[in-house]
């Protein structure tokens, strides 16, 4: 944004809502971690790496002593998770589902030993999509949600304006909606194996793309970090089911 001010595309004063950087860094800095800190990833996924680099670079700035380590090298030994040094780890951010952590070798380790983990294991609750019907039965008919059932053997075919989602899914992976119009659209993907929810639908915005002259869909989202408002982004879609292929735009505050 600021280059795009100095060659005169934005005008002076243009503003964005994006203060992740300095929010992350504060975080770190007030955090009171074990040092060494550890970051893990899955080993081959370039994209999470990239994003864990980026995450220790803060961390470093902030002043924590960071350590990289695959996650298909963490070892457990003695109710302790350890380095391949088999020194303890004793503070872990890790890039990987916590659904995931709980089905590895070292499961029953996460329980018994002392390793501060970021993000906690009760984060667990909101990354499953199975409190989607437990608030609305809690809430039902409140303004903030979408009617919300568990899928079950006796559920009826998916109907009209209503979505299908696993409980364990990420960007539209291996969700199916039928519009109220009868328009099915899917995406694949690997969640096929588990449980899931039906919600009701409640269509993304649709506005015509003059550029690419085609009807789009956006989705804005936005990061907490600690419990701040972060910034917001904009992913935007030919489908109306947001996937990891969706384009992300940046924004600008012209007011």
């Amino acid at each position: 944004m600021e280059d795009q001010i100095k060659s005169g595309v934005l005008p002076e004063g243009a503003d964005q809502f994006n203060s992740l950087h300095d929010k992350i860094e504060a975080a770190f800095a007030q955090l009171n971690l074990p040092q060494p800190f550890y970051f893990a990833s899955v080993r081959d996924n370039v994209e999470d790496k990239g994003t864990v680099d980026y995450l220790m670079d803060i961390a470093a700035q902030a002043g924590v002593d960071v350590r990289y380590i695959a996650l298909e090298d963490i070892g457990a030994v003695d109710d302790q998770f350890v380095d391949m040094d088999n020194q303890a780890i004793k503070g872990l951010f890790k890039l990987y589902p916590w659904e995931f952590m709980v089905q590895e070798d070292f499961a029953k380790t996460i329980m018994a030993a002392n390793t501060q983990m970021i993000e906690p294991a009760w984060k667990m609750l909101l990354s499953n999509k199975g409190i989607l019907p437990l608030l609305w039965q809690r809430y039902p008919d409140h303004p903030n949600l979408l009617p919300a059932f568990f899928e079950t053997v006796a559920s009826e075919p998916l109907g009209a304006g209503w979505v299908r989602k696993p409980l364990f899914s990420r960007e539209g992976a291996n969700v199916d909606l039928i519009t109220s119009s009868g328009e099915k659209v899917s995406a694949a993907g690997p969640y096929a194996d588990g449980g899931f929810v039906r919600q009701a639908l409640h269509a993304l915005p649709k506005y015509r793309d003059e550029y690419r002259n085609a009807d789009t869909y956006a989705m804005l989202g936005s990061w907490i970090v600690g419990d701040s408002a972060a910034g917001i982004c904009i992913r935007e879609d030919e489908s109306l089911i947001t996937k990891d292929t969706s384009r992300f735009l940046p924004h600008i505050i012209l007011d």
